[in-house]
């Protein structure tokens, strides 16, 4: 049987990523022909997001652009498969009748055999790397727990169910293997870590037992969650030198009347001295977080003690999303009564003064020192990150090398020479 030439097209956030690894190293034992753009397959299979919103619609554009492809003969078969399919497969099936198959979330063996190959089951939980072979997301656990009223996550990916320890870190050394050095920490609730099958939140346990692996160097938590943070979290980050001093902790906002409209199950008040009690538990640390803006009933009052809250707090990393609608959860019957170009007058606020505060942390680095990994070369410039940077959300540390070749995937001591909003500029230290 002819084997086709497949292209997987991965879209959404680094949960879908390792997914999608998971389908590429199954597709590979099958001696599949793996290729890197559509227009050399003939076969594409499309990893969707149906998070948000603006993911929604960049699912269902990826999507009419392979069925044009295959409308006009240079594709033989369209395969769609993730979260929006999850979500809604019997609607993209009426609307998207030309797309050959839909799966849900996880359908690994389906996929595999629908293209005609054979699922291994002893490779369940074996990857195919698609980041650069120094770095890899480590997911720990599925499913979410958390009642949030905005989420359609719980309905897509289901409940909150852990990995064990003896998976993740077989798995952690398997990627070590290939050449990993750094290990970043994902779940759609990092902090829920365990309590399924161990009767208790256990993260820290998990943390230490990742970092005694040889060949992991840096290991970074995202996706925590602030109403049942653990303090043994904090002491681990604090005390472990694998574990980086980088916290990624979603608060989505600041008002209690959002933030009970919100189904956050914490206070205004207690969520500050949770974020103060890490910032002093953890020195040095990098503080990422995310907020909603145009919440239903959030109110002039509400979004001016969110922007206050940031500006006193002066965290090292924000994002800003504007609320989305999202069919059948708790706020949709609140209906979507703030204007579009309200939330992005208060996302652009937000953004405009946290620009101003990287701008500031960001010229309190220059002359300092900082370990660094170098993840690519664009131009004249070694792209790099230190502890403080995440892939793909954070900035970077762009070195122009002097009289020395760097290589891709090692560590440098980097001294910070310049920088702008978002990205230093640094240039080797001489030993």
């Amino acid at each position: 049987m002819k084997k086709n030439k497949i292209n997987l097209i991965t879209l959404g956030c680094s949960k879908n990523i390792v997914d999608s690894e998971r389908i590429l190293r199954q597709l590979e034992i099958n001696e599949f022909d793996i290729v890197n753009s559509s227009e050399e397959a003939d076969t594409v299979i499309i990893n969707t997001c149906g998070f948000i919103e603006a993911a929604k619609e960049e699912s269902i554009n990826t999507i009419l652009q392979a069925i044009e492809a295959k409308k006009a003969g240079n594709l033989e078969k369209v395969l769609v498969a993730g979260c929006l399919s999850e979500r809604y497969k019997e609607e993209l099936r009426d609307e998207i009748p030309e797309v050959d198959e839909y799966f849900g979330v996880e359908k690994y063996e389906e996929i595999v055999t629908n293209l005609g190959g054979e699922f291994k089951y002893e490779l369940l939980g074996e990857r195919e790397l698609t980041t650069p072979k120094h770095y890899a997301y480590l997911k720990i656990s599925e499913g979410c727990d958390n009642p949030c009223s905005f989420c359609a996550i719980p309905l897509i990916r289901g409940g909150f169910r852990s990995k064990s320890i003896k998976e993740l870190t077989a798995e952690a050394e398997s990627l070590v293997a290939k050449g990993v050095k750094e290990l970043i920490i994902i779940g759609q609730d990092t902090t829920d870590y365990g309590k399924d099958i161990y009767g208790k939140r256990n993260l820290h346990e998990l943390l230490r037992e990742l970092s005694e692996i040889a060949g992991i160097e840096w290991i970074r938590l995202l996706y925590a969650y602030p109403s049942h943070f653990p303090d043994e979290v904090i002491e681990e980050i604090a005390r472990n030198g694998k574990v980086l001093n980088y916290l990624d902790l979603p608060l989505q906002h600041i008002s209690d009347n959002v933030l009970k409209s919100m189904r956050r199950g914490i206070s205004a008040k207690t969520e500050r001295e949770l974020v103060n009690r890490i910032q002093r538990g953890i020195p040095g640390l990098t503080f990422r977080t995310t907020f909603i803006v145009g919440y239903p009933n959030e109110t002039e009052a509400d979004f001016n003690e969110l922007y206050e809250f940031v500006k006193n707090s002066e965290f090292d990393r924000v994002g800003v999303f504007t609320y989305s609608q999202e069919d059948n959860t708790y706020s949709y019957e609140l209906g979507d009564p703030i204007p579009e170009e309200v939330k992005e007058e208060r996302k652009d606020a937000l953004m405009e003064l946290q620009k101003e505060i990287s701008l500031k942390k960001n010229k309190g680095m220059v002359g300092k020192t900082l370990r660094c990994i170098v993840d690519d070369i664009e131009g004249k410039y070694f792209v790099a990150r230190s502890e403080k940077d995440a892939p793909e959300v954070d900035g970077n540390v762009l070195i122009e090398p002097e009289d020395n070749m760097l290589k891709i995937g090692n560590f440098y001591n980097v001294q910070i020479v310049d920088f702008n909003e978002y990205d230093l500029f640094g240039k080797i230290k001489k030993a």
